[in-house]
Order: C-alpha cells, then structure tokens, then sequence
C-alpha cells in the first residue's frame, strides 16, 4: 500500500501550483500589454511609441494571453503532481517537478532579473518555493531511506 500522507514537500508544491494558477489569471485578464517597465526596456521615444505603440499593444495581448494560458496550465499540473505522484513519493515525479520547475517559473524569474523587471523578487520567491517543494522530498526521501526499496516491492 502506497503512503499517500501530506508531507511538507506536497504542500509546498501545491502553493507553488496556486501561484502559478494565479500568475496565470493574472497574465490572461488583468495584465495590461505594456506596463511602464517594458517601454523603459525598449527604450522607446514617445513619438517611436504613439507609431506603433496600438499595433504592439494588440500583439501582446495575444502573447499574453497565450502565456497566461501556459503559466496556468503550469499550475494545474503542479497541482495535480502534488496531489498524486508527488505526495506518494514517486521519484519520476520528483524529477518532472525539478525540470518543470526549471523552465518555467526557475526561467522566468532569470529572465526578469536580467531585464531589471519590477516583478523578479515576486517571481525569485514563487521559484524559491517551487524549489522548496523538491529540497523537502529530498529530505523526506532520506528520512526514509527505506522507502525506495518498499515501492518497488509493491510495484
């Protein structure tokens, strides 16, 4: 029989999953197409802006909103893995979450620092917990360092 218990690694997944939920909600229906830092990193003159500034507030609301979609879905997985696999302590699990976790929230919250956004401490930190959830299962991992052994025993 599986442990299916909720241990520290699960929950932190799970408000990982949350966040990402969230940040997707966010992306899809309240982020406006260009926010004050993104014409200060494109260093756009305002004469440069009024020219295309329409058609490129047009196109990002589409890219935003397939990112949002993306950020969301992302979420939902999380979620998902931390209320199954995850929580029984599978390591193939484990090992999806650590790269998931790496090209999507790890990833963006790089990229941000590298732009100098006004968001990448809130994303550093919404990383950090993802990254949180994987450090605990292998902590419990090692609490347990018969666990291994007894699933695949009753695989």
């Amino acid at each position: 029989m599986r442990d299916t218990r909720w241990r520290p690694s699960s929950v932190l997944l799970t408000a990982s999953g949350v966040l990402l939920i969230g940040v997707g909600v966010y992306f899809l229906f309240l982020r406006a197409p260009l926010l004050p830092e993104d014409i200060r990193y494109m260093d756009l003159t305002a004469a440069e802006l009024q020219s295309i500034g329409s058609r490129l507030a047009s196109w990002l609301t589409h890219v935003f909103r397939v990112m949002g979609g993306y950020i969301g879905a992302t979420g939902v997985l999380a979620l998902t893995l931390a209320w199954t696999s995850f929580r029984e302590h599978r390591a193939a699990a484990a090992a999806g979450v650590a790269i998931a976790g790496g090209l999507s929230i790890g990833l963006m919250a790089v990229v941000n620092f590298m732009i100098h956004s006004d968001f990448k401490w809130v994303l550093l930190g919404m990383a950090l917990v993802w990254a949180a959830s994987i450090l605990m299962f292998i902590r419990e991992a090692a609490e347990r360092p018969n666990a291994a052994v007894e699933e695949g025993a009753a695989s």
